[in-house]
């Protein structure tokens, strides 16, 4: 009976043990099930999470221990959405969670502490905010990385509780306050990240305690005081960054003890005094940046220890003495920056010879001596800057053959000699100054073939000869020959750089007319031909040249009469015609209303009675005495008052033809409509009519009138007093990229636009299988149509509904925006009290991060207290590109980091919450053509330094 009864006894255990283990995996079910419950899965990642089907354990991103028990939870880059349920804790046997690069919101669950056999927690990459966890709610974790997401508050003083930490990752967040002493407790620390918060005070001396610390990243915060010296006691450290703060004193010479030191940055700081002599004791050192400091003194030649070394940034601090002969000895050399110093003497000899440089930025030094033969021995170097020094000598050779080359900015030195026959034809440059040296020679007589040339200044040189009929190059954008000795004529062929924005002649010896081709350059902003010999008159066709800004013809020999069309042109904004042979009237239209007397001088031009600014006497009549000269006057005046006759009749056909038309409609509800066109053609070919009968919507759609391609759309605003006047604005605007508005109809309830045909699809549409490429070219884009509406147009012309839906991309990849009287929209400011140049550049902010991130304002997992513009500024880190461009753009992140930055940098500068702050057009414009047309340093690669 006992055995019996023992045998019943252990059959019971099992039993219970049996069904405690169900009701375990019971319960975990359930809490999987849960889980999946509170999150969107758009890309079917818990597709088999179904009960029953099979056991959770081989579902997708679950993996079980041997008693099947949920262990890790791995769902990485799944694209999940909404706020993390609390049970992702309730796992009582789990020890991995990993949800990083996901778009998770709201706080982490406060009940983080029953989940206390977690030792590894990943929710990098989200969108959650609130606090931190406290330290003694998870002791056994040895991996916690809460980077990139919106987290704030300070960090907690009892970190230190998280006793058995290796990796503590909170980087990339909104994190304020100081770094509590007690993270010395933690000393089985490995990684610190704390970069990119807006942490304060001074760097814990304590951090000298964690002696297995490999890696320190407190860049991008406010901390302040000295570099502690404990820190040159963590032998295991091999990145060291503390860079973008205002830490300031001498750099610690211990720092020469961390012989295990791979990486050191210490750039944008407040250092002062010398380079450390004992940091030429850090033997596996690869890449050194102590740039944009105070530093000072010589660079040692005990360089030539660092034989490791990659990338050597000392540019933008006050070194003197020699550059280091000893630089020329480092093999693995790639860039060496060292530009804004006060650095003299000659660029070593064999610098290049033994190295493998890629960059080479000498600028703004006091250099002497001659370009190195050996500079590009690599065959790798792709920007050489040697600008604002002493140079002399020729260009080497070497250099002509140096086919890797893209970026040469070699001005302001003293150069001489010709340019070889080879240095014309570098395939890959695409940027090429070599202005203000004592260059010489027929630049006609060499082969030009740089295809990839966009940028080429050849300015306050000795060349001569006639200008070369082409640079071999399509791409060409900016072309400056100023100041040298060229000769003959401007070659026709100049008509075919379609690219081409600025053109810059002025101070040589051209002579003969200005080519009308000159007007096919329908991009060129900037011309300037003056102090030449050009003769003839001003071709009445530069007035066809849309976004002409600035126009200087001063100092020829140019004659007859000022073209009246150009005062037409609306984007003219400066004119010099002065010491020329020009007679007649002055325009008194566009940029001539307000032009300068000195702009105007040494002509034998008059004013019009109202002209009081351009200090021109006024046009009179002249009287002769003499009777024949009355009588030839006589018939001239006849003759004359003929053809004013005639032009009269053609000019108020023409004014009927455009005029503003009231004509009774047959709709039912009997509206008079008026209708006002803004192109003949259009004027010739369709009715009033016409577009009534064909039935308009507020969505607007193309329609063909009398084989007229047109897009008709009906106005959602309210129809007022000014409605003429502000539509007048808009009919009057030529750009290449606007689209043209060709009539506009109005009645006492509503308006209609007609729009020229634009081939192609809104912004909307299309963003999301658009390359990088084609991004930037429509940023571009649309940031010039900008500039010209606030600062070309006289009164500015704001746009109001800055969004994608109103921005047509054509078949070249080009954006045309689509304008209408201004409306209230999403994509003004926050501050919204009417339309503004600065609700616009917010508008456009928006744009730039929709472009960057394929995010727009209207997506909901940004919750309902952030915005869009609050994720985009506090996920966006340079380092962590990753976590906010479009995945789609991912793989073109590779050879363009930096211009991904830069621009992101540029939306969030538009987006300022405070107007004052957001930039003008002008300026954006600018900055997106430089840094556009500008080389990336590539990936991994801080800054690009000098461009």
């Amino acid at each position: 009976m006992a055995s019996i009864g023992s045998k019943s006894i252990m059959c019971l255990i099992v039993f219970v043990l049996f069904y405690m283990q169900q009701v375990k995996s019971s319960s975990e079910l359930e809490l999987l099930l849960s889980m999946k419950t509170s999150m969107k899965d758009p890309l079917g990642s818990l597709h088999d999470w179904i009960p029953r089907s099979q056991s959770f354990c081989h579902w997708n991103g679950v993996v079980c221990d041997d008693l099947s028990h949920v262990a890790k939870i791995e769902l990485s880059g799944k694209n999940l959405s909404g706020k993390l349920s609390e049970t992702i804790f309730n796992f009582p046997h789990v020890e991995s969670i990993d949800l990083s690069n996901n778009q998770l919101y709201g706080e982490i669950p406060s009940n983080i502490s029953t989940c206390l056999a977690l030792r590894f927690l990943n929710l990098s990459n989200n969108n959650f905010t609130g606090l931190l966890p406290q330290g003694s709610r998870i002791p056994l974790v040895e991996t916690l990385d809460l980077s990139n997401n919106m987290i704030s508050g300070k960090i907690p003083e009892n970190i230190g509780l998280f006793s058995r930490l290796k990796v503590l990752d909170f980087g990339g967040n909104v994190l304020v306050g100081s770094i509590p002493k007690s993270i010395a407790n933690i000393s089985s620390l490995e990684f610190l990240t704390l970069a990119s918060n807006q942490l304060i005070g001074e760097i814990p001396r304590e951090l000298g305690l964690l002696k297995n610390l490999k890696l320190i990243y407190l860049g991008y915060n406010n901390f302040s005081g000295g570099i502690p010296e404990e820190i040159g006691e963590l032998s295991s450290l091999y990145h060291l960054d503390l860079v973008y703060n205002n830490l300031t004193g001498e750099i610690p010479s211990s720092l020469g003890n961390l012989t295990n030191l791979e990486y050191l940055f210490l750039y944008i700081n407040k250092l002062t005094g010398p380079i450390p002599r004992s940091l030429f004791n850090l033997k596996k050192i690869i890449s050194l940046d102590l740039s944009d400091n105070f530093l000072s003194g010589e660079i040692p030649e005990l360089i030539s220890q660092l034989q490791n070394l990659e990338v050597l940034q000392l540019f933008a601090n006050n070194f003197t003495g020699r550059i280091p002969n000893t630089l020329s000895s480092l093999p693995r050399l790639q860039v060496l920056q060292l530009w804004s110093n006060k650095l003299s003497g000659e660029i070593p000899k064999d610098l290049g010879k033994h190295n493998n440089l890629t960059i080479l930025d000498l600028s703004t030094n006091n250099l002497t001596g001659k370009i190195p033969e050996t500079i590009c021995y690599s065959n790798n170097l792709f920007k050489l800057i040697l600008f604002s020094n002493s140079l002399h000598g020729e260009i080497p050779v070497s250099l002509s053959h140096c086919k890797s080359l893209q970026r040469v900015r070699l001005q302001n030195n003293h150069l001489t000699g010709e340019l070889s026959p080879e240095f014309t034809k570098l395939p890959l440059v695409y940027f090429l100054d070599i202005s203000g040296n004592n260059l010489f020679g027929s630049i006609s007589e060499r082969r030009w073939h740089m295809p990839s040339l966009q940028m080429l200044n050849l300015a306050r040189n000795n060349f001569f000869g006639t200008l070369p009929n082409s640079f071999g190059s399509k791409k060409l954008e900016n072309l400056d020959l100023s100041e040298n000795d060229f000769n003959g004529t401007i070659p026709k062929n100049f008509g075919e750089l379609s690219e081409l924005m600025e053109l810059k002649l002025r101070s040589n010896k051209l002579s003969g007319e200005i080519p009308n081709e000159l007007s096919s350059c329908k991009k060129i902003v900037s011309l300037d031909l003056s102090h030449n010999q050009f003769s003839g008159q001003i071709p009445t066709s530069l007035a066809e040249m849309q976004v002409l800004s600035l126009l200087d013809l001063s100092m020829n020999e140019l004659s007859g009469e000022i073209p009246p069309n150009l005062g037409k042109v609306e984007s003219l904004v400066l004119v010099n015609i002065s010491h020329n042979h020009f007679n007649g009237y002055l325009p008194s239209t566009g940029a001539f209303l307000a032009i300068n007397s000195s702009a105007v001088v040494g002509n034998q031009l008059c004013a019009r009675g109202d002209d009081i600014t351009s200090g021109l006497t006024p046009c009179k009549s002249l009287k002769k005495s003499s009777i024949w000269w009355f009588f030839l006057t006589f018939l001239l005046g006849i003759l004359v008052l003929l053809v004013f006759s005639a032009l009269v009749v053609v000019f108020i056909q023409r004014r009927r033809e455009l005029k503003l038309k009231k004509v009774e409609s047959t709709t039912q509800d009997g509206n008079n409509w008026e209708i006002q066109f803004f192109d003949s053609k259009a004027s010739k070919s369709i009715t009033l009519d016409d577009i009534l009968g064909i039935g308009v919507s507020y969505k607007g759609f193309y329609s063909e009138i009398s084989n007229m391609q047109m897009f008709v759309k009906k106005l959602n605003v309210n129809i007022t007093t000014s409605f003429w006047t502000n539509i007048q604005e808009l009919g009057n605007i030529r750009h290449p990229n606007v689209v043209k508005i060709l009539a506009a109809c109005k009645s006492e309830k509503g308006g209609i636009l007609v729009y020229e045909y634009a081939e192609g699809k809104d912004l909307s549409e299309v963003i999301r299988v658009m390359s990088w490429e084609r991004r930037q070219k429509v940023a571009i884009g649309i940031a010039r149509a900008l500039k010209y509406l606030h600062c070309s147009c006289s009164p500015s012309i704001f746009i109001g509904d800055l969004s994608p839906r109103n921005v047509i991309i054509d078949g070249k990849d080009e954006p045309r925006l689509r304008l209408s009287l201004p409306t209230t929209t999403a994509y003004v400011g926050p501050e919204y009290n009417g339309i503004s140049e600065k609700s616009d550049i917010y508008g456009f902010g928006l744009v730039l991060i929709e472009l960057l991130t394929g995010k727009n304002r209207g997506d909901a997992e940004f919750g309902k207290r952030e915005s869009i513009v609050d994720w985009a500024r506090y996920c966006y880190s340079e380092c962590h590109l990753e976590t906010w461009i479009e995945p789609l753009l991912k793989s073109d992140a590779v050879n363009n980091q930096n211009k991904m930055v830069e621009m992101m940098n540029v939306a969030l500068q538009c987006t300022a919450s405070e107007p004052a702050a957001r930039p003008c057009a002008s300026d954006v414009a600018k900055t997106l053509d430089s840094f556009v047309r500008s080389n990336s340093c590539g990936l991994g690669l801080k800054r690009c330094g000098s461009v």
